[in-house]
């Protein structure tokens, strides 16, 4: 009996990858698992719903994603091999097949980490993102179902940056004819993890990214988020208007190293000047809590072996969200959030209306 998905035992691009079976799915595409004989080796690929090519911002953006990703080498990024069109117009991007679990699967099954075992991973991320904030490039929806935890050469824990369907890139970086797919002003991405300036639609650079991550190590180290809310809207206000939760607060048993918590603080900033100003930055000060050095002090050595940091570069525009296609854990969707907004909208003019109705003549 042949099989629904019409991918699965296909043959593509001239017999190099042969489709074994679909290993996640979404909205946009799905990502199947591929035997490559030529190379010895197997493979995830990525393919865009073909129902879907007639898009043409969607399928900009998907260029964009596998463009993005595929000018990135560093280890604890998720390779590309090749991307491009099949035969029947579907858009595909070839990546290395990752064994092992995404963060929020490895957090909600065996619970909070330690600070000995969560650190390390966000130095890692931290690693991979500044590569990606050198080029121009800001993930924008860093969360933890975009962070894999793999085996690699007998290590554990080897972390891989996924999904850049986000990502912006400098407008120097787009191909001619690409589409410049949204406006300042829009919000998307995740909102638990969205930095105080996403939130409010405002242009990004890289310290957005740190705030997400420091987001994503509250959580790991404490299996919660530093909010307490129930919707997405009101996630997007506390961001913008609420200090965030201390770690002993939250846990008032946890055992978190000394200066963890001005480490993290000062990530969660409300205005990016006053965050760590690049990933490296923000991994030096992780590291100085593991080692027990100053952050200030890690921070000054680490960025002393460096070229000077250049300001954060200035990417206009935003992206509409095509999301992790292989989440297990979906977080809150952009439909449900502009759901939300809309609802809190149409009360604010029910409420005008009745004010006017009251008002003397």
């Amino acid at each position: 009996m042949r099989p629904q998905d019409p991918f699965i035992g296909r043959e593509i691009l001239g017999g190099q990858f042969h489709v074994m079976q679909r290993i996640g799915t979404g909205g946009m595409g799905s990502v199947y698992k591929a035997a490559q004989p030529a190379m010895d080796r197997m493979v995830a690929i990525k393919i865009l719903h073909p129902k879907l090519i007639n898009r043409k911002d969607l399928t900009s953006r998907f260029r964009r994603e596998a463009r993005a990703m595929s000018q990135l080498s560093h280890p604890n990024t998720v390779k590309v091999f090749m991307y491009g069109e099949l035969e029947d117009g579907s858009l595909y991007i070839v990546m290395e097949l990752l064994e092992g679990r995404n963060l929020n699967q490895a957090v909600r099954r065996d619970g909070p980490m330690p600070a000995a075992r969560a650190i390390p991973i966000l130095i890692q991320v931290c690693a991979a993102l500044q590569e990606a904030h050198a080029l121009g490039i800001v993930h924008r929806d860093l969360k933890p179902e975009n962070i894999f935890l793999c085996n690699q050469g007998g290590l554990q824990d080897f972390a891989k940056v996924l999904d850049f369907g986000l990502a912006k890139v400098t407008e120097q970086q787009l191909r001619p004819g690409s589409v410049i797919l949204t406006q300042e002003g829009m919000v998307f991405g995740t909102p638990e993890f969205m930095s105080p300036e996403q939130a409010q639609g405002r242009e990004l650079d890289a310290r957005s990214d740190i705030y997400s991550l420091a987001i994503i190590l509250y959580e790991a180290l404490t299996g919660r988020l530093p909010f307490n809310a129930q919707t997405p809207m009101e996630y997007i206000q506390k961001h913008v208007l609420e200090q965030p939760i201390p770690l002993l607060e939250r846990v008032p048993d946890g055992n978190f190293p000394s200066g963890l918590q001005a480490v993290v603080s000062r990530a969660l900033a409300k205005k990016p000047e006053d965050r760590w100003q690049s990933a490296t930055e923000f991994a030096a000060a992780l590291h100085s809590v593991l080692v027990g050095t100053t952050a200030e002090a890690a921070s000054a050595g680490a960025m002393s072996l460096l070229p000077p940091t250049p300001a954060p570069p200035q990417v206009a525009g935003t992206l509409p969200q095509l999301g992790a296609l292989a989440s297990e854990h979906a977080r809150y969707s952009i439909v449900e959030l502009l759901a939300v907004a809309l609802s809190f909208l149409a009360m604010g003019v029910a409420l005008a209306l009745l004010a006017l109705r009251w008002l003397p003549r």
